[in-house]
């Protein structure tokens, strides 16, 4: 692992517990993570992690900035809210496959419509690994667990598809088997103005024992260097490959307007950060007796 993955301001103080399993994907995405923050230049006063519940949703813990640790599936309200109350700051909203898609589906779904300035980073190890292994939004059908005794028989749901038909700006996955391809997706996630999604697959070795990281390994495949991410179309065919999954930037659009850039007060033209407006008792109240 090179240097530019190891240590740096982004990292937790050293001889800090963290309650990953062993083997877990987590330690590897949170190297990347930090890393990436590093090399962008941010000050870590600068940053913002919205997470919820789970063992992916404990990584803000675990890093030198500033974080929100909300309800199960609410990482994206306050993610949201936090870049509309200070646009000037990085935001990103953070957790697991069963934290994002399944109790976090609606706010998954309609913030993508919404076009938020931020980037959204979701752990896909398809499984429930805080609370012991039952089948998650992903899980694979057929997948045995102590619940699905008998396997999921659902079909497993398809973000980066759904987000793509929705209209998201930046849809990528990553393997975190793959740290500097990872590192650079999401490092260009976080600089893309608009919502964007990275899935990352990583192993869950005490409780998925279907995808393990030699699953992964062989049942993905990183897109060319003449991909072109801009074509809608192809990036919808492509999210909905499952022999080999596709890894890189599946869809990428530009100059889509954002939440801050849509809606009141700073459609208006006026780009001061709401937590610095001050509106006197009788503006507000002669403007909630126009309304």
């Amino acid at each position: 692992m090179g240097n530019d993955l190891e240590k740096n301001i982004f990292s937790c103080p050293t001889g800090t517990d963290i309650a990953w399993c062993p083997g877990c994907g987590n330690y590897s995405l949170h190297k990347i993570i930090t890393a990436a923050l590093s090399e962008l230049g941010l000050a870590p006063k600068d940053v913002v992690i919205s997470s919820g519940i789970g063992q992916a949703a404990k990584m803000p813990q675990y890093v030198s900035v500033n974080y929100y640790n909300g309800l199960h599936g609410r990482a994206m309200p306050v993610a949201t809210a936090v870049k509309m109350a200070n646009p000037e700051l990085t935001v990103i909203a953070e957790g697991g496959d069963g934290d994002m898609y399944g109790e976090g589906g609606n706010h998954f779904m309609h913030n993508i419509r919404r076009n938020p300035d931020i980037t959204h980073v979701v752990h896909n190890n398809m499984v429930y690994g805080l609370t012991k292994g039952q089948g998650s939004p992903t899980s694979m059908k057929g997948m045995k667990t102590n619940v699905q005794v008998d396997g999921v028989y659902l079909e497993p749901f398809n973000p980066l598809a759904v987000a793509i038909s929705l209209g998201a700006t930046f849809v990528a996955r990553v393997f975190t088997g793959n740290m500097e391809h990872t590192k650079d997706v999401i490092k260009e996630a976080i600089k893309h103005k608009g919502y964007a999604l990275v899935d990352v697959f990583h192993p869950c070795p005490s409780f998925n024992k279907v995808n393990t990281f030699s699953w992964y390994k062989e049942n993905t495949y990183i897109l060319s260097n003449d991909y072109d991410s801009s074509d809608k179309m192809q990036a919808l065919s492509k999210s909905l490959e499952t022999g080999k999954f596709p890894l890189g930037i599946i869809y990428k659009e530009e100059g889509k307007l954002v939440m801050n850039e849509s809606m009141p007060p700073y459609k208006s033209g006026d780009s001061t950060p709401l937590y610095k407006r001050r509106r006197e008792p009788e503006s507000v109240e002669k403007l909630l007796l126009s309304e």
